[in-house]
């Protein structure tokens, strides 16, 4: 890849995609030549690795509550960090190089480094094939049941950019294959995937349907001409609805994941500022707005968050209590 290294130090400096954050890190600090593969794994832009990171961190604090565990397991939470980046940087990759002809005709992609020129596809097959290799050594550092299930996810990682010509849901798909972390931490601890395990990844998938239509409406009017489908198109002006209905099935399938475990004060004090996080997104939301759907968009990160620290306090908490009863 060295070669492609020095072809892209030589190109035209390319200018930042439209959704990256101004004066992010890749623009302000990154060497010229990686430049271009660091905006392809969408580094100017983590926002993707922490909302696939999200589940696989739920899962393992739920397990870890259900196996009476001190606190969640920092090998696992740290190996799950590692593949989210590595994995999601990966599933880009892939879909630019599938939808390079698509980024050119809409305004907020046609900078993204295929599109654009800045990486040739020789190029970016190589630097997918590197980030699969590190997603690998991560799956295989995790326990067999975990492995193989990591590795039946593939196949819906692999389709999910084609869904967009198919069918008006590819939401539903990437909610499928960005919530498989909800059974990776479950099945890391447990080598098995139980009932919390699956409640868990089903209201994960009715989230990211949920803020991945918020997500859609950026490109709403360019995706009408280029002829390409979603969720924002299908819903439109009753996009509201359709986020109420997902984000209220999400904090369902939660509240019912909680009931199947020994969960606490703190998980269910967690799911609360949780739920109003995501309420909040729905009473704000205006689809008129691309500015305004790219914060509610990130701000999921923030409820995830809230969610996750309300599961590993209870879980410390439910640590201590038995040990000073």
């Amino acid at each position: 890849m060295s070669g492609d290294l020095g072809e892209a130090a030589r190109a035209p400096e390319l200018a930042a995609v439209a959704d990256a954050p101004s004066g992010n890190w890749v623009d302000r600090h990154a060497p010229a030549a990686l430049r271009p593969y660091l905006r392809l794994a969408r580094l100017d832009r983590p926002i993707g690795s922490w909302l696939l990171l999200m589940p696989c961190w739920w899962s393992t604090a739920l397990a870890a509550g259900a196996a009476h565990q001190p606190y969640p397991d920092p090998k696992l939470l740290i190996l799950f960090a590692i593949g989210a980046v590595a994995m999601r940087g990966a599933g880009c990759t892939w879909n630019d190089i599938l939808d390079r002809k698509i980024d050119r005709m809409v305004a907020r992609t046609q900078n993204r480094p295929v599109a654009s020129g800045a990486v040739s596809v020789p190029a970016a097959m190589a630097f997918l094939v590197f980030q699969c290799l590190v997603g690998l050594a991560v799956l295989l550092s995790l326990p067999r049941f975990a492995v193989i299930t990591g590795i039946a996810s593939l196949g819906v990682v692999a389709i999910y950019p084609l869904m967009k010509r198919i069918t008006s849901v590819p939401q539903a798909v990437l909610g499928i294959a960005f919530s498989w972390g909800a059974l990776m931490g479950w099945a890391s601890v447990f080598r098995s995937i139980d009932d919390p395990a699956l409640l868990l990844f089903a209201g994960s998938v009715c989230w990211v349907f949920a803020y991945d239509t918020i997500y859609a409406h950026q490109d709403r009017e360019d995706d009408a001409i280029v002829g390409v489908r979603s969720t924002a198109l299908l819903f439109g002006q009753s996009s509201w609805v359709a986020l109420a209905l997902s984000y209220t099935a999400t904090v369902i399938f939660f509240a019912l994941a909680l009931m199947e475990t020994p969960s606490g004060f703190f998980a269910w004090a967690g799911l609360v500022a949780f739920a109003a996080h995501l309420f909040n997104q729905v009473r704000r939301l205006d689809i008129d707005d691309p500015d305004l759907c790219l914060a509610l968009f990130k701000s999921n990160r923030d409820a995830g968050l809230l969610f996750f620290v309300g599961l590993s306090l209870d879980v410390v908490a439910q640590h201590l209590s038995a040990l000073w009863p």
